[in-house]
């Protein structure tokens, strides 16, 4: 299948190259990528319409379940879109005002995503260490302040991201090799000295994945400890499995983020499409992955899924 060349020579736009070195294969690369979004939006918008619509579901966990999934869809679709268009139709251009809000957009809805993997952690240390007063610490109301305080944070934290580069004089050739607007790839395109850029960025992921990594470390450790002093095996069977699907989630997240990030900052021996291809993974798994394992793993919310879907 050719693809049409709809580029346009706007000298004050950005072209992003989509997988520099595997041109002749991004429409077969388009494939998986259009594959895992329609599937990804397919099992969360189902997410969304079962808890909303089912009362017995409109708690804490299902809440954070909903913020979750509201990170999925906002991060997926931030790049997906673009980096088909790429693929599909060669539109390479984006204005520096897109690029800078596509990047904005991503990022703050990461960090977001990563508040929300810290209060369902928490989540689960109330319901196993005190499961007693649960209905009185973790209110549907207090769930909701504390979403928005993850996503004040994710502005404060990412807002400075597109403002630095904003001010940076940018150089003739403005191709990022890359399928979207990543933060380094961008500042990489400047002419001038970008030492504050790179600190930024650097000690804005070092802060939030750190701190909340430890969090979540501090939330399982108390957990542990509290299973330990269980004595019967079955009950320590049921408090482990509370703690499944949200062990399996972080994985899916944590694990190409960390990968992702480490191999862009210390792997320069790896292949450009190599970074690019594992940071377009850590957007597309998660997003796919996250309703199945809910969906498989706790089975109230299995339940209503095969009523709803019965029902159609």
């Amino acid at each position: 299948m050719a693809s049409f060349n709809l580029t346009s020579s706007d000298p004050s736009a950005f072209t992003l190259m989509g997988i520099p070195g595997l041109e002749a294969v991004h429409i077969l690369i388009s494939i998986p990528f259009c594959m895992f979004y329609i599937i990804g939006l397919l099992g969360n918008f189902t997410v969304l319409l079962v808890v909303g619509k089912e009362q017995t579901l409109h708690k804490p966990m299902y809440l954070l379940l909903c913020m979750l999934v509201l990170t999925d869809i906002s991060t997926s679709t931030s790049v997906v879109p673009k980096a088909l268009c790429i693929f599909w139709f060669n539109l390479k251009d984006i204005t520096v005002g897109g690029c800078l809000s596509q990047m904005f957009f991503l990022h703050a809805a990461s960090v977001m995503h990563s508040a929300v993997l810290v209060t369902m952690a928490f989540d689960r240390y109330v319901a196993i260490c005190n499961p007693l007063r649960y209905a009185t610490i973790l209110t549907n109301a207090r769930i909701a302040k504390l979403g928005l305080v993850g996503l004040v944070r994710a502005v404060l934290f990412i807002l400075p991201a597109p403002l630095l580069l904003s001010r940076q004089p940018f150089c003739a050739n403005r191709i990022i090799p890359h399928t979207h607007c990543d933060y380094m790839a961008v500042a990489k395109m400047s002419c001038g000295d970008i030492t504050a850029n790179r600190t930024y960025g650097l000690i804005t992921a070092l802060v939030v994945i750190g701190f909340d990594l430890m969090l979540i470390a501090l939330s399982y450790s108390l957990i542990i400890r509290a299973v330990l002093r269980i004595s019967s095996k079955k009950a320590h069977q049921k408090a482990l499995n509370t703690c499944t699907a949200h062990i399996c989630v972080m994985l899916t997240y944590y694990t190409p983020v960390l990968f992702s990030n480490l191999t862009y900052r210390f792997g320069q021996g790896i292949a450009p499409h190599v970074h690019i291809i594992l940071a377009d993974l850590y957007l597309l798994i998660p997003p796919m992955l996250n309703p199945i394992i809910y969906g498989v793993k706790i089975k109230e919310f299995r339940d209503k899924v095969g009523i709803y879907t019965c029902k159609m």
